[in-house]
């Protein structure tokens, strides 16, 4: 006989098509059995029910993380160095990151390597990165890679660039630059844009088995403690699929993840040359095919149809290089949408957006496909008409808003200006143009922290205190659902999860008060249970 528990006593939001605010919910058999008022499914319920009471407290659906990259947090906490700068971390100088860099090197074998994550420039007293020959203080003995916080560059010491084979005499790679000294030419040791990054390989290839299940669990409990049912990583090579692959077969995951494999290793991934097996009834799925169009704002490698506020490079025209070609992505996409593909396309700035819209337009147009919900990701700088090209060729965004908080000053100032940074991640453009959306953290480009995320979108508050565009504040609820429901429908799981209604998955938290009723206290809302199919897996 299964165990029934009927929860009532505070504000149910079950993020339905009605908005509706139920009083009570009868759960058995990992599901929602039914939704409505506490009397009605008392008198229904059988005898033996558990009965919770919320005491005031308000349940959500458990939040889906629309786009991240789990679990490089429980990596960074276990074998890495964080080396963010504020706001996000307390490393303010190259000596503090030095400090740190070396530390962890006398404790790490020789051949192993040594990794810092979450630089970023702005956060540094320097304003730079640390030099090659900085690096090589720290040791010469161990490859020293420190990865900017965006994942779109890196700098590394003489050891990490003998291992790269590149030395001055190779040229820049498309869709990248190698770092020279101005005056010699000498490679300094940056390694700018993912086609540059690809000469020392992806970050995921130190990682062993025994690690990555490691940080893995790490992780699961980070993102359970947040209320996060479904994790994601949103860029997957051969290493890491394999890597999941094993945890899928041998582990308890602990942690629904979607994983959307790199675009390239199609068709070898489907049609078996690649052989990462997923069983059918694991809790690791895969996702869309992932695919990049241009790069970063802090690293200014992201593409604007106008020059950038203050470019870095001195170019007063410089509005970013693009590494993609019309024709090319025609090719790439179109092959993937023919293959009955769902794609997510990491496009940060508008003037890519001119590019990949043009490109999406074709591609539907030569092979027609409803309901295909190719998603734009990241989506910082684009203009309302770009957004109207978005809805009529059913195409859906995923914003980054939490950028917002965290350097929305520096863009203000530096990266695009603050008529421009009035405008980033625009939801409340989104929501007028009856456009559904999805919020994301880019985990761990920002903390998995969903309600302060939430806080981010609806209050767009810099760490200084500026609010940044009113009009593109969206309310708690649309917040909400865009991290719950549309973030399932995102990925064509809405049927099974992404909010409280009959039939669907038991994956819920209870939070310590009502986020509907608090905007400005979205971010101090805690999460005091998380409960997935019914279980509890994680309270406070």
């Amino acid at each position: 006989m299964s165990t029934h528990t009927l929860y009532h006593g505070g504000p149910i939001i079950t993020v339905n098509n009605d908005d509706y605010i139920a009083e009570a919910v009868l759960v058995a058999d990992g599901k929602f059995v039914s939704v409505g008022g506490y009397s009605e499914l008392s008198d229904a319920a059988p005898s033996s029910t558990e009965i919770v009471d919320l005491g005031g407290r308000a349940m959500v659906p458990g939040f889906i993380d629309p786009h991240g990259h789990f679990p490089e947090s429980g990596m960074l906490a276990l074998f890495q160095v964080d080396v963010s700068g504020p706001p996000l971390g307390p490393c303010n100088s190259i000596p503090d990151l030095l400090e740190r860099l070396a530390k962890k090197a006398a404790e790490t074998p020789l051949g192993e390597w040594v990794i810092g994550n979450l630089f970023e420039i702005n956060g540094v007293e320097e304003k730079r990165y640390p030099t090659r020959e900085e690096l090589d203080s720290v040791s010469t003995d161990h490859i020293i890679v420190v990865y900017h916080i965006s994942g779109h560059g890196c700098v590394t010491n003489s050891a990490g660039l003998a291992y790269c084979n590149i030395d001055k005499s190779t040229p820049d790679p498309s869709g990248g630059r190698y770092g020279r000294d101005a005056e010699t030419g000498e490679l300094n040791g940056e390694l700018d844009g993912m086609g540059a990054l690809k000469a020392i390989g992806e970050l995921d290839a130190q990682m062993t088995p025994e690690k990555f299940k490691a940080g893995f669990r790490t992780a699961a409990k980070e993102y359970l403690s947040k209320g996060v049912t479904l994790a994601q990583n949103a860029w997957a090579m051969e290493n890491l699929l394999r890597l999941f692959s094993q945890v899928a077969n041998e582990d308890d995951p602990q942690i629904d993840v979607m994983v959307l494999p790199a675009a390239h290793l199609e068709p070898r991934l489907t049609n078996g040359e690649l052989d990462f097996d997923f069983p059918a009834d694991t809790r690791i799925m895969r996702g869309p095919r992932k695919l990049f169009a241009d790069g970063s704002f802090p690293l200014q490698t992201a593409v604007l149809s106008e020059p950038y506020y203050k470019p870095l490079n001195g170019d007063p025209n410089y509005c970013g290089k693009l590494a993609i070609t019309r024709e090319g992505m025609i090719k790439h996409v179109g092959a993937l949408h023919n293959a009955g593909f769902q794609t997510h396309i990491h496009v940060n700035g508008d003037g890519t957006a001119d590019v990949m819209l043009d490109v999406m337009e074709a591609v539907l147009e030569a092979h027609p496909r409803e309901d295909h919900r190719h998603t734009f990701i990241h989506c910082q700088t684009f203009r309302d008409d770009q957004l109207d090209r978005m809805k009529e060729l059913g195409l859906t965004p995923s914003f980054f808003p939490a950028h917002i908080h965290y350097w929305g000053d520096v863009h203000s100032a530096i990266t695009v200006g603050p008529e421009r940074a009035a405008r980033l991640s625009p939801a409340g453009s989104a929501v007028r143009k009856g456009m559904r959306f999805t919020i994301h953290n880019d985990a761990t480009v920002t903390p998995i922290l969903p309600l302060h995320l939430m806080w981010c979108a609806v209050n767009r508050t810099t760490t200084s205190g500026v609010q940044l565009g009113k009009d593109q504040c969206i309310t708690p609820m649309q917040a909400l659902r865009a991290h719950t429901l549309d973030a399932a429908w995102q990925v064509f799981l809405d049927h099974e999860r992404g909010s409280i209604e009959s039939g669907k998955r038991a994956d819920f938290a209870i939070l310590s008060e009502n986020p509907l009723e608090n905007p400005e206290g979205l971010k101090d809302i805690t999460v005091e249970q998380t409960v997935v199919r019914g279980e509890t897996v994680f309270q406070v």
